[in-house]
């Protein structure tokens, strides 16, 4: 999480710098953006906290997204603790997510007859419903 975060804080900087370099005035006018595009205003200026807020609410829907799928993978494999599980991924971003990969319980799953939930199919019940 601190790696995406710290990518994330780069690539707005690479942008931020773009649009200041791209946006440098080339005449005598007191409006900077103005000068830079020849009328009107610069665009890139304009597009800026645009692009920021779409980036940041990206980074913010992914883990999201991230932390459902954690939790009903847990509850699939018949993990009790999905939440602490959750936890640690939101907290620690991909290196939670490659260590519940990695200690999950391992095996196919499959559709519960029952409840139609997945379950492990090496798994004596499931864990959504209790049958067999």
């Amino acid at each position: 999480m601190i790696k995406l975060k710290n990518l994330s804080v780069a690539t707005l900087t690479l942008l931020s710098l773009t649009m200041v370099a791209l946006a440098q005035n080339r005449g005598n006018s007191e409006d900077p953006c103005a000068a830079a595009c020849g009328t009107g205003g610069c665009a890139g200026c304009a597009a800026m906290p645009i692009v920021i807020i779409v980036f940041i609410l990206a980074m913010i829907i992914l883990n999201v997204a991230l932390l459902i799928w954690v939790a009903r993978d847990a509850k699939a494999r018949g993990l009790d603790n999905s939440v602490m599980w959750m936890i640690l991924v939101m907290f620690t971003g991909l290196l939670g997510l490659i260590i519940y990969i990695f200690s999950r319980p391992q095996g196919d799953l499959v559709q519960c007859p029952n409840c139609k939930n997945n379950r492990l199919q090496a798994s004596a019940t499931c864990p959504h419903c209790g049958n067999p």
